[in-house]
């Protein structure tokens, strides 16, 4: 768009609905707030990880913590590191749906040019969007499904096929939203994908 252009006023009814994508916007300042709850579980999680080299006690009140059974000191820590790599996933995936969403459905950022604007904000759109928070959703489930499998004592196999028959359906959906984006004519890459 040519930005000398002038821009034409909108009727009252089409600007209303133009107005009203704004309404998603304290859906996105919650998902930050969801951010920092996810900081200080991550610094609470880490916070034990570091405990259990020095308390004795800490390992024992660990296990209890998490529900999983007497298990080696190694797995213990593996199963807290799978933890906090799930929280970083799921706070990864909370940055793409505010900064992408806002992006793509409220407002522009006019990033351009900024040194940390994210690789992929470049080329954002709803479609590129799904994608990227499929593949982040089967990131998550297989850091779950591991750290059944590490723990697999303490399910019954019921809930562990259960668990890996929703990460099958996650992959299945994932390839089927891929499928149907690359079937989906795309815009010419000129900075007009805005939705």
């Amino acid at each position: 768009m040519d930005p000398n252009r002038a821009v034409r006023p909108l009727k009252p009814l089409p600007a209303l609905i133009f107005a009203s994508r704004w309404l998603q916007l304290p859906l996105y300042l919650g998902l930050i707030v969801a951010q920092v709850v996810y900081v200080v579980l991550f610094l609470e999680e880490l916070w034990h990880l570091v405990a259990i080299l020095w308390d004795p006690h800490a390992l024992e009140h660990t296990t209890e913590r998490l529900g999983i059974g007497d298990l080696q000191k190694e797995t213990v820590i593996m199963i807290i590191v799978l933890s906090l790599i799930d929280v970083v996933m799921i706070s990864n995936l909370l940055i793409m749906v505010i900064v992408g969403g806002y992006e793509t459905f409220v407002s522009r950022m006019n990033l351009e040019g900024h040194p940390d604007q994210p690789e992929w904000l470049s080329h954002v759109n709803a479609s590129v969007l799904k994608v990227k928070l499929a593949t982040a959703i089967i990131g998550i489930s297989s850091i779950h499904l591991l750290k059944t499998f590490i723990n697999a004592g303490q399910y019954d196999w019921k809930t562990i096929i259960a668990q890996v028959a929703i990460h099958i359906t996650f992959l299945l959906s994932a390839m089927a939203i891929g499928a149907s984006d690359r079937l989906m004519p795309h815009p010419a890459a000129n900075g007009s994908e805005h939705a």
